[in-house]
């Protein structure tokens, strides 16, 4: 199925020769970082990274959806728009430098969103499958704690907006030892 799924075509709006304002070649690899309130679709995503030069071995993905702890029936994401691009940009580049990455794509969504909704969307493509799962987690723990995006939560009690978690940064925190 992944044969299938890389050899099919792209969506119209990808063009490598000439990539779309979102994205941008990097060292033959591409860069892709969308924050808006459109859903996206991960197949589609990674479809779009098919390329005869494509030289990464390894595809990591990680999803984020709207969970519920029982109590939660919406959640609302707010950013600041282009200091959040900028920040996700920010957030790419160390792992770049970090990492031997071949694409980097991070689509985060905004607006209301219901349980069990797409929230964001991290791929990382390298040669090797430790680089690229490393890098994701090390884009998502950084994403969770140095992007603008502010959180409220709506439950049958009313609205109330989230504080970072301790585990957050506690877990970009290891990043830097």
């Amino acid at each position: 199925w992944l044969a299938t799924l890389l050899s099919s075509p792209r969506p119209p709006k990808w063009r490598f020769s000439r990539p779309s304002p979102e994205a941008r070649d990097v060292s033959q690899g591409i860069t892709k970082i969308r924050v808006g309130h459109e859903d996206f679709d991960v197949s589609a995503e990674l479809a779009a990274l098919a390329r005869p030069e494509r030289t990464a071995g390894a595809a990591v993905t990680f999803t984020g959806i709207v969970r519920s702890d029982g109590e939660v029936l919406e959640m609302e994401l707010e950013h600041y728009p282009g200091m959040t691009e900028k920040a996700l940009e920010g957030i790419v580049e160390k792992a770049r430098s970090r990492w031997d990455l071949e694409d980097v794509v991070v689509i985060h969504r905004v607006g209301p969103l219901k349980v069990g909704e797409q929230i964001v969307l991290t791929l990382v493509t390298s040669s090797h499958r430790r680089e690229a799962f490393e890098a994701c987690e090390f884009i998502m723990d950084w994403l969770k704690t140095e992007a603008p995006f502010w959180k409220k939560e709506t439950t049958a009690a009313g609205a109330r907006w989230v504080d970072a978690r301790e585990s957050d940064e506690a877990a970009r925190e290891r990043w830097l030892k």
